[in-house]
């Protein structure tokens, strides 16, 4: 009787070892993979526009634009937005057609209607309508899995201003690398 008793004691302290064996190599099969973030960047904006102030907008997409936004497939480098009828409407941004998409696959070049309060479309309005004042998409996004457009009031820099502002990004370069050099 008490040769069974050692046994089933024996069993028991190796149960959970072996538990922990399975869920180990359970785990190593699987890769632990943080939650992809699709940011398109206008890289051309901070070189050609001086950048006053921001708005987060949210955007009107269709299905398959969605998509395609996800796998990071869209650029709005040219694009520009305008201010029409009480819309804000954002031109030339481009999201190409999603791979497995049917006939009913998006223009890749639509205008696309940006969601703004009525606040905000008249403030960004009455500042373009002053003159030399642009508004300008500086990334698309998503956020809590709503697409958003971070959008900006720029004004267009000249030739010397753009050569200032490489000087002084070169300079801080050269700053940089000063510093990384002495630890």
């Amino acid at each position: 009787m008490q040769s069974c008793r050692i046994n089933i004691r024996k069993e028991r302290s190796a149960l959970p070892a072996a538990i922990r064996e399975w869920e180990k190599l359970q785990k190593m099969g699987k890769k632990e993979t943080a939650p992809r973030v699709v940011e398109i960047r206008n890289r051309k904006a901070s070189h050609d526009y001086f950048v006053g102030e921001t708005f987060e907008a949210g955007i009107v997409l269709k299905g398959t634009e969605v998509k395609s936004m996800r796998q990071g497939k869209a650029q709005i480098n040219d694009a520009f937005i305008r201010i029409e009828g009480g819309q804000a409407n954002m031109y030339q941004s481009h999201i190409s057609e999603y791979d497995f998409g049917n006939l009913n696959n998006h223009n890749p070049t639509r205008v696309r209607r940006l969601l703004l309060h009525k606040k905000e479309i008249l403030k960004l309005k009455s500042e373009t309508d002053s003159g030399g004042v642009a508004i300008i998409p500086l990334k698309m996004y998503f956020k809590k899995g709503l697409a958003k457009v971070l959008i900006a009031l720029a004004t267009g820099k000249k030739l010397y201003d753009k050569r200032e502002s490489i000087k002084k990004d070169e300079a801080m370069r050269e700053a940089r690398r000063a510093m990384s050099f002495r630890r």
